[in-house]
């Protein structure tokens, strides 16, 4: 995955905001890279663009050497779908749906055959074994996040995204999300980049960036 020359703007008002600007990047094939930086250093922008869920005013991403931006919204959805996970904060789960069936929603939406015996199986992976029928709002924020770990890694992406993946969590439970996250990645070879402000998480990872000001720092 590289990002060349990335950039996003916003207005506000009549003021015309920076919220990147030059950001150059290249992540190899399974390496664990974290980005570091204060609020408002830009971080989780970084991580949307990066993802294709977000458009740059300027710059490029390349995923597998196809330009994302390059594409129209619907064929970004199908790349994306094919080769990125994504891990957020608020853990994102669907409320209308159970642990199992979060996690088989991306297996589904992939055609995958089997999607509810791999969901089952990751689930049981990361603890979960005896909360298949439960819906989000009775998980904790640790068994949530579980759930979006094993829905991240469901499709076997090359490339998963972590934002502040313990940020909701108190330290016991986050080092045990974290714990698992380094497995499952060591595991399934794939590729990681995570954005936090926590030092110690980001010295697990095989390299660290930091973001200031919406500029990576040399």
């Amino acid at each position: 995955m590289q990002a060349l020359g990335l950039a996003k703007q916003v207005t506000a008002g009549s003021q015309r905001i920076t919220i990147l600007e030059g950001v150059n990047l290249r992540v190899e094939p399974g390496e664990a890279v974290a980005i570091l930086g204060q609020s408002g250093s830009g971080k989780s922008t970084l991580l949307g663009l990066l993802a294709g869920l977000d458009t740059p005013s300027s710059g490029q991403v390349l995923l597998a050497g196809v330009d994302l931006f390059a594409l129209d919204e619907d064929a970004r959805a199908v790349l994306r779908g094919e080769m990125v996970g994504f891990v957020f904060q608020s853990f994102q789960l669907l409320p209308a749906l159970s642990a199992l069936e979060n996690v088989m929603l991306p297996l589904e939406l992939a055609g995958a055959r089997g999607a509810r015996a791999e969901a089952a199986a990751l689930l049981e992976r990361v603890g979960l074994a005896e909360r298949l029928d439960h819906y989000p709002r009775t998980l904790s924020g640790g068994e949530q996040q579980r759930v979006a770990l094993a829905r991240a890694f469901a499709t076997r992406p090359r490339l998963l995204l972590a934002d502040e993946p313990t940020g909701n969590l108190d330290t016991t439970t986050g080092a045990q999300v974290i714990d698992l996250l380094f497995e499952l990645n060591r595991e399934r070879g794939t590729t990681l980049l995570l954005v936090t402000h926590d030092e110690q998480l980001a010295g697990r990872c095989g390299r660290r960036l930091r973001l200031a000001a919406g500029r990576l720092e040399p």
